[in-house]
């Protein structure tokens, strides 16, 4: 799960009215300053924080004091401010009428973590049991923005993974060694993750379970983790080395034992994938010619578009919505006319609506190609606005990107990108 959903600070605090100078009314003149303060801070998130908090001394009843605090919030954030993450963080979490943001919860509770404090310690338990309380609601829940349920679900195993370990920690540290381990373990087996298996470790340790731990180590360092960074593995490594001396004298067959860790990890995490797979063919797709994309039509089959290697590929996203896509859409269709001799070009239109129920009577209703839903494939091609044309060259990589058309131009252009990505085998 992302940290705090990024917010526009700017569009936060924007002014209600084209004003250019003060209102004389309190609360626009309230607002003016707000809007001025920020827009002055910029991006950077310490300027930020300290525009908004001299703002809130000067006006300490703000009816702007919610928004102001999720800014400050996330500012906190971006800036790794434990003591303001932990500070308005905690104001966030606890406005009436905001859905929680795991993100958030998340950070909460490692900066609490942090602080060593027996207090804070039992504030973090309370913030962790939320977070796997609120990620096993958001099970029930659609999958948000364009994930397919698969990643959706994916998301979730790992979100959970984070959450249950940091359970664990400050578990631990309350009740001890025992109800620790057994919920790092709940942690790894929701997803394995290098966070869980050192968790799980950590606590063996501390229940003079050594021989164990070296195994936990051992996966949290050979096991494939976008999170686990370079100091990350070193530290693993040193632990590793360090408990498997202790208990061998020497370091002599600790490479036996990280190879059988690597095998087991990588077992392991084949077969989550495989079993994501089979779910969800695209829960694991990771190129664009891994995506099976699902028709808009029920009657007719989804498209791998692995099997359209070979050809020049244009894809056309759009959305029902888009204005601009229903003016492109006649130009699409005459360049198309140019190439409906071809064999070797394929047209595949690409639904990105949020609610899927409104393409097939949208198509119909405007005579287009039905085609199919993006299925995750616009977030993994970083499809940040409609209309977005790709246009795939026979090997299957991304030969052009029209993001936007020019009205007067387009046909040409994309006749012209057609025909280069045609060259390209």
């Amino acid at each position: 799960m992302k940290a705090l959903a990024a917010i526009s600070l700017i569009g936060l605090f924007a002014l209600p009215i084209a004003a250019q100078e003060p209102a004389p009314d309190p609360e626009l003149q309230e607002q003016y300053e707000l809007s001025q303060a920020v827009r002055e801070a910029g991006q950077s998130p310490i300027d930020v924080i300290r525009a908004l908090e001299a703002h809130l001394k000067k006006y300490p009843a703000s009816k702007e004091r919610g928004a102001i605090e999720q800014g400050l919030a996330k500012a906190a954030l971006d800036s790794n401010d434990n003591a303001r993450i932990i500070l308005y963080g905690e104001k966030v979490l606890q406005q009436k009428n905001l859905k929680d943001d795991p993100g958030l919860i998340d950070r909460v509770t490692r900066a609490l973590l942090d602080s060593r404090d027996p207090a804070q310690t039992k504030k973090a338990l309370d913030y962790a049991k939320r977070y796997e309380s609120d990620l096993r609601a958001l099970r029930t829940q659609t999958p948000p923005g364009h994930l397919t349920p698969g990643q959706w679900s994916d998301e979730l195993d790992r979100a959970m993974a984070r959450a249950l370990a940091l359970e664990a920690l400050a578990t631990g540290n309350m009740e001890g060694p025992e109800e620790a381990l057994k919920i790092a373990m709940q942690s790894w087996e929701a997803c394995p993750t290098g966070e869980g298996a050192r968790e799980v470790a950590y606590w063996l340790i501390k229940l003079d379970r050594n021989r164990e731990a070296i195994e936990y180590y051992a996966n949290a360092f050979t096991l494939e983790d976008s999170r686990t960074t370079e100091d990350d593995r070193a530290r693993d490594r040193k632990r590793l080395g360090e408990l498997y001396s202790k208990l061998n004298g020497s370091e002599k067959g600790l490479g036996d034992t990280i190879l059988q860790a690597y095998d087991r990890t990588a077992a392991l995490m084949s077969e989550r994938r495989e079993n994501l797979k089979a779910k969800d063919p695209n829960a694991v797709a990771a190129n664009i010619g891994d995506f099976v994309l699902p028709a808009v039509e029920e009657d007719t089959p989804p498209l791998a578009i692995s099997s359209l290697k070979g050809k020049t590929v244009v894809m056309d996203f759009w959305a029902t919505w888009c204005a601009p896509c229903r003016a492109q859409q006649p130009l699409i269709e005459n360049v198309k006319k140019l190439f409906e001799d071809a064999k070797d070009v394929v047209f595949v239109p690409v639904d990105t609506d949020d609610d899927l129920s409104l393409a097939a009577p949208f198509v119909k209703e405007q005579g287009w190609e039905p085609g199919y839903f993006e299925a995750g494939l616009a977030q993994r091609m970083i499809i940040s606005s409609i209309p977005t044309v790709l246009v795939l060259d026979p090997a299957g990589r991304i030969s052009s990107r029209m993001t936007g058309f020019i009205p007067q131009r387009f046909e040409q252009m994309l006749t012209q990108r057609i025909e280069e990505a045609r060259k390209n085998h």
